[in-house]
């Protein structure tokens, strides 16, 4: 019980900081540049995990790695810096909160883990709360904002399950690494012939800059994917409702938005979904869960990362 609350308490520094990114995207970084934007977010994030790890791809790490980097960091990055330009922070942050639901319902088929109905319940639970903080008549919302978050949400869930399908096995920093590195190679290019020259970044900027690519990329994400790999991908997905909860209060603290009593109640109910949907204790599996691991193990260990 205590390594599986290890695990979520580490997997929660993810939304926690992306939560915090909404807020930085909005007030700090240029609003026209968003493929160059996302690439300045991966590429420095994947550098250094690379200097922290220095292991290389092998065998069908090499086209994961590209798929992986694609979808998880070149895709989703965009989408969440267009999403973080024309929304409040509250609301760019709150639309993301679909994917615990999106993450259950994809990990059935892709990595055979039936969600619980206590994990659907939670999920549900949450999501109720999430409502209650977007449904307050904030200002911002506009339909193309929700659009580019939504996609964010779709593409996020369908790529963090597809990791957890792929990484059993592999060193979560080596992997997280060459995801950013591979997101942030697709993304120059089509920065430089969509955006031109890259943007002139005064200091503020700089700063949010290290923040987006340091905390909020390769920290985070490194805390993600480990999570995953030791948690369900409900579990995870109930984590990541830390996401909209920081950025309803970071938005309310510094942002100047107005918290109001719906927006309370429904934080309440969001972090009542994550608390009553933690992992079961450790030991316990089911006999449906005992009989599928050996050929689960079985079937993914050939997708490591050797040095």
């Amino acid at each position: 019980m205590e390594a599986n609350l290890r695990w979520v308490a580490i997997t929660a520094v993810a939304p926690v900081a992306w939560g915090a990114n909404y807020y930085v995207t909005h007030e700090f970084l240029p609003a026209d540049r968003p493929f160059y934007g996302a690439a300045l977010r991966a590429l420095p994030a994947g550098l250094v995990l690379l200097a922290v790890r220095r292991r290389r791809p092998r065998g069908a790490w090499w086209w994961r790695s590209a798929v992986l980097g694609l979808l998880n960091m070149s895709v989703f990055f965009v989408l969440v810096y267009a999403a973080s330009q024309l929304l409040a922070t509250s609301v760019a942050s709150t639309v993301m909160a679909v994917s615990p639901l999106t993450m259950m319902l994809m990990a059935w088929p892709l990595v055979s883990e039936r969600p619980r109905p206590a994990q659907l319940a939670c999920a549900v639970l949450g999501l109720g709360g999430v409502c209650l903080m977007l449904l307050t008549g904030v200002r911002g919302a506009s339909v193309p904002g929700v659009l580019a978050s939504s996609a964010a949400m779709l593409v996020s869930a369908f790529g963090h399950v597809l990791a957890k399908r792929w990484n059993a096995g592999a060193d979560v920093l080596a992997s997280t690494a060459w995801q950013l590195t591979a997101g942030g190679l697709f993304l120059l290019p089509v920065a430089a012939l969509v955006e031109g020259p890259p943007p002139v970044l005064g200091a503020p900027a700089l700063l949010a800059f290290g923040y987006v690519s340091l905390v909020a990329t390769a920290l985070a994400f490194a805390a993600w994917f480990a999570g995953l790999r030791h948690l369900s991908a409900g579990t995870v997905g109930l984590i990541g409702l830390l996401n909209p909860v920081t950025g309803v209060l970071l938005g309310t603290a510094v942002a100047g938005e107005v918290l109001t009593v719906q927006q309370v109640c429904g934080l309440v109910l969001v972090l009542a979904g994550v608390v009553l949907g933690r992992p079961r204790r450790e030991g316990a599996p089911t006999p449906s869960e005992e009989s599928r691991r050996p050929s689960r193990r079985g079937s993914q260990c050939g997708g490591r990362l050797l040095s």
